[in-house]
């Protein structure tokens, strides 16, 4: 187990935020505040949390600080990481964030800055890249490999050995069988059971998924 981090920043307060404050909160971690650009936030009108700034104040501010993108959408969070890493270079993102009631192998593997929703399963040798989003009750299976700010929305599920790809989005409750890969910046429509591979941009939907422009 690593320590709490003691001076953690979100960067976003919508809807997505407000989940993973609480998780931080009940996994020990102290939340200074938020960055967002705007003043009515939902965590300022939710939880009365302090709003420090414009997401562009937290890049011109100085100092080292731990933060997390709690931004749902998958290219503003990989659009917002890769601003940070230009304009704040001292910032780091924090380690894996977990809420406490979520289960995550011990063999899996987790990058910095990603978030692991309650009722979320990550099985044996998993790995979740940085910044990637296991939402409420997605299931990840034995040796998935999950790819940079990719997004599993709640309820959905991979098979064991599947690939997503950077940035790529699987909706609520979709389901990929094993062995698939899935390219980056792809759109897995809600419900779709997906049992081909799927390239890189594509988005498809149904059961059994197919390409939207099909």
């Amino acid at each position: 187990m690593h320590p709490p981090e003691s001076n953690l920043v979100l960067l976003g307060g919508g809807g997505h935020a407000l989940v993973v404050a609480e998780a931080a909160a009940l996994a020990g971690h102290f939340v200074v505040g938020f960055y967002d650009d705007r003043p009515d936030a939902a965590l300022a009108r939710r939880v009365a949390a302090v709003r420090l700034g414009s997401l562009d104040d937290f890049l011109n501010a100085e100092g080292a600080v731990s933060y997390i993108i709690t931004i749902g959408d998958t290219s503003t969070r990989a659009a917002l990481e890769h601003r940070v890493r230009r304009g704040r270079p001292a910032a780091r993102p924090c380690r894996a964030l977990v809420h406490p009631r979520a289960l995550v192998a011990p063999s899996a593997e987790l990058g910095a800055g990603a978030f692991v929703a309650p009722g979320a399963v990550v099985h044996s040798f998993a790995s979740i890249a940085e910044h990637a989003i296991i939402n409420s009750g997605a299931i990840v299976e034995h040796e998935c490999r999950v790819g940079e700010h990719a997004h599993l929305a709640p309820a959905s599920a991979l098979g064991g050995n599947v690939s997503v790809g950077r940035a790529t989005l699987v909706g609520l409750g979709a389901r990929v069988i094993p062995n698939i890969k899935i390219g980056h910046d792809a759109l897995i429509g809600a419900g779709a059971v997906v049992i081909r591979d799927v390239p890189d941009h594509a988005r498809v939907v149904g059961v059994p998924a197919r390409l939207l422009d099909a």
